[in-house]
Order: structure tokens, then C-alpha cells, then sequence
């Protein structure tokens, strides 16, 4: 449920999915958010792979969906050979870039002092960074999952975060792209931790900053699992890749505000 006072937001990370034809997704998701009026309750973005930010951003050019990116380097320049500068996408038209994923953590070795320097690089090309966090099977078997997700902020989260340059979200790896979801109580109790951590690292900054969970959010389950508090949007992986799916997670994130 999202916070009152706080506007939700729902984004979608296409990972290494989509070509030019892929802008009929956003064609059709553009007119459908204008045509059911989602975009008066919410935020949308699309991160597609980089190579499709400049065509989307000219895409959506008349409709205020955002677009951004889903990795970046730290460095504004230099010897990277393969990495994309924050500025770089910034002058291409992305306004947000995920920072953390698990993905990356785990085939590109990315640890919180990466995702750090990744979220103040992000700032400073006047992008907003989503920083994921997440637990894995294990160490929620273990019970380690809040410690483990709070932990991940202290050291991934930089100083000077704001509700503007920052949002949090929960992906546990284990929900991701696999079909399975955690029980509602869950999600409350890990949201209600990184709600509380950001509260008392940033103060009113932290108490106004969007927390998003995500890991196979779907149309038919979005209602239940974005239900409880401290819940402020989603982050949607393969769902996203339709336009009525992932229209179908907006209007249930809309229901909520509404309700």
C-alpha cells in the first residue's frame, strides 16, 4: 500500500530483452497510460537494454513516462572498455538507472561498495537510482533476511540519499523470474525494516523515499503482494515485456491509491 504522501511508481527492468521493433510495447503502453489515466496516480519507467534508450525516450516523447537504464558505470569517462558513463545515458534522455540488481551482483561479482560509487555517479549525472536489495533462499531459510537486506543498504545506499535521487527496492532473489512469491507477511516485515533504516540513517528524506518490491509480479497477483504498508510501487521483470501486463500492474497499483 503506498504511502500517503508519497507517489508510487511502477517500473519495469527489461533486462537483456528487446530490439527496435520492441517500441510497439512502449507505443501501446503510452496510449493505454494516457487513454485509463494511470499516470495521474503513478510514475511509470521503462528500463529497456541501452541500446534502446534514445529510441524510447523519443518514443514516449509526448507521454511522461520515463525511460532509464538498468546498470551504469561509475566514472564519468575513461579506459572502460564495454560500460556506459552515467552522463552517457543521461544525454541520451534516461532520467533513473538501476543500480545492484541481483543479476549483476551475482554474473558480474557487483558488491555494495560497487553499487555505492554506481548510485553517486548516477547523482551526479542528475539520475535517480533504484538500489536493489534482496536476500537469497538460503538466508531466508536461515532467518538472516532482514539482517542480510539491512545490511545491503548500510553499504550500498550512499550518504546523502534523498526521496529525489533515491528509491529502494526489495527484490528477494529467490522470487525472481521463478513464479514464487513471498507470503504478504513478509514482504511487510522486510519493507517495515528498510523503511525504518532509511528513517533513521536520512531522517524525513528516508521517511519520503519510494520503496518498491519486486520478484514475479504479475496482473494477478499485484493487488496482493503491493498491499502492505510501505509498499510504494513495483519493480516488474518479465511483465513488463507486454504492455498489458504490465498495464494491468499499474491499474492495480492505482486501485490501491484509490482505495
Amino acid at each position: 500500500m503506498p504511502t500517503s504522501g508519497i507517489r508510487p511508481l511502477v517500473a519495469g527492468n527489461w533486462k537483456m530483452n528487446g530490439l527496435r521493433r520492441s517500441m510497439d510495447t512502449i507505443e501501446a503502453l503510452s496510449t493505454r497510460a494516457n487513454e485509463e489515466g494511470v499516470l495521474e496516480a503513478l510514475d511509470m519507467l521503462v528500463c529497456p537494454p541501452a541500446t534502446l534508450i534514445s529510441l524510447a525516450v523519443k518514443t514516449v516523447d509526448t507521454t511522461p513516462i520515463h525511460i532509464g537504464a538498468q546498470s551504469c558505470h561509475p566514472a564519468e569517462s575513461g579506459a572502460h572498455t564495454g560500460d556506459v558513463a552515467p552522463e552517457m545515458l543521461r544525454d541520451v534522455g534516461a532520467s533513473y538507472v538501476i543500480t545492484g540488481h541481483s543479476e549483476r551482483r551475482a554474473d558480474h561479482g557487483e558488491t555494495d561498495a560497487d553499487v555505492n560509487a554506481q548510485s553517486v555517479g548516477a547523482w551526479r549525472a542528475g539520475l535517480c537510482a533504484i538500489v536493489c536489495v534482496g536476500e537469497t533462499r538460503e538466508e531466508r531459510e536461515a532467518g538472516r533476511a532482514v539482517d542480510v537486506v539491512v545490511g545491503q543498504l548500510a553499504g550500498s545506499v550512499p550518504d546523502g540519499a534523498t526521496a529525489e535521487n533515491t528509491v529502494i527496492a526489495y527484490e528477494p532473489v529467490w522470487a525472481i523470474g521463478t513464479g514464487l512469491t513471498p507470503t504478504v507477511e513478509d514482504i511487510a516485515q522486510i519493507h517495515a525494516a528498510i523503511r525504518q533504516s532509511v528513517a533513521d540513517r536520512f531522517g524525513a528524506e528516508g521517511e519520503a523515499m519510494r520503496l518498491l518490491y519486486g520478484g514475479s509480479v504479475k496482473p494477478g497477483n499485484a493487488a496482493e503482494v503491493l498491499s502492505p504498508a510501505h509498499v510504494d510501487g513495483a519493480l516488474v521483470g518479465g511483465a513488463s515485456l507486454s504492455a498489458s501486463d504490465f498495464m494491468g500492474i499499474a491499474t492495480a497499483v492505482k486501485g490501491l491509491v484509490d482505495a
